[in-house]
Order: C-alpha cells, then sequence, then structure tokens
C-alpha cells in the first residue's frame, strides 16, 4: 500500500527527467574526455537517442534500471501497488526498446545501452565507452 495520496504520488512521479540526469552527465564526460564530439537527444532518429556520435555512425542510450527494467539489478525492482499499470508500463517500454534498437541497426547505427547502475564504477564505465566508441 502506498503512504501517498494518489495526488502526491502524481505530482512526484511527475518531476522525474528524462534528460540530462547524473547517470547521462557522467557517460558525456567519458565520451567528451575521449575527445569524441556528439548531439544530444536527436528527435529525427528512432527513440531520441541520449548520444549519437554522427561521424562514427554510433549511438549510446542511457537507461534507468527501473524504467527499463535491468534483468537482475537491485534498482529494477515492482511497485507493490498498482502492479497492472506497472506491468504494462515496463512490457511496452521493454517492447519499444528492441523496436528502436532494431530500427536504428535497419539504418546502419551501432547502438550502446549503458544501464543506470553501471554508471557507479566509472572504471569500467570509461572501459565499456573506450570500447565503443574507439573500436
Amino acid at each position: 500500500m502506498d503512504i501517498l495520496t494518489v495526488e502526491c504520488r502524481s505530482a512526484l512521479m511527475s518531476r522525474i527527467q528524462g534528460k540530462n540526469t547524473k547517470p547521462e552527465l557522467a557517460v558525456r564526460r567519458i565520451a567528451y574526455g575521449l575527445g569524441c564530439r556528439y548531439r544530444l537527444h536527436r528527435r529525427d532518429l528512432p527513440g531520441t537517442p541520449d548520444l549519437t556520435f554522427f561521424q562514427l555512425k554510433k549511438i549510446i542510450f542511457v537507461h534507468g534500471c527501473f524504467w527499463h527494467q535491468h534483468r537482475g539489478c537491485q534498482y529494477a525492482y515492482k511497485p507493490k501497488s498498482n502492479i497492472v499499470f506497472w506491468e504494462k508500463k515496463f512490457s511496452t517500454n521493454r517492447k519499444r526498446d528492441i523496436d528502436v534498437m532494431r530500427k536504428l541497426r535497419g539504418l546502419g547505427w551501432k547502438t550502446l545501452v549503458i544501464w543506470e547502475c553501471e554508471t557507479a564504477k566509472p572504471k569500467k564505465l570509461f572501459s565499456k565507452i573506450n570500447g565503443f566508441l574507439i573500436d
């Protein structure tokens, strides 16, 4: 059972950002430090990628573990109230992610997903991004 009223919960959830989050900023800092220049949130590409590297034809998405249900992650919990809504929401998000990746690959883009929990380990994150962009 939720301890907040429906109105309070709605107001709280509406304040969650989708852009310029801490995990995204960490990824951007590393990419910039590697000398790779990028464009942010390109609406002309499927899925509005977080970072787009046009010259490399590569894209990085920074996914929140909760919203995209990162399998096996402690942050990918399922809320105990309004279960039907959340199951539908997570299912829709996963299907959309798969569809976006398929479309981007069809257009010739290489994609990388960085999970929110991965940004907590800067050395591993650096290696992953470096391997993707420089490879």
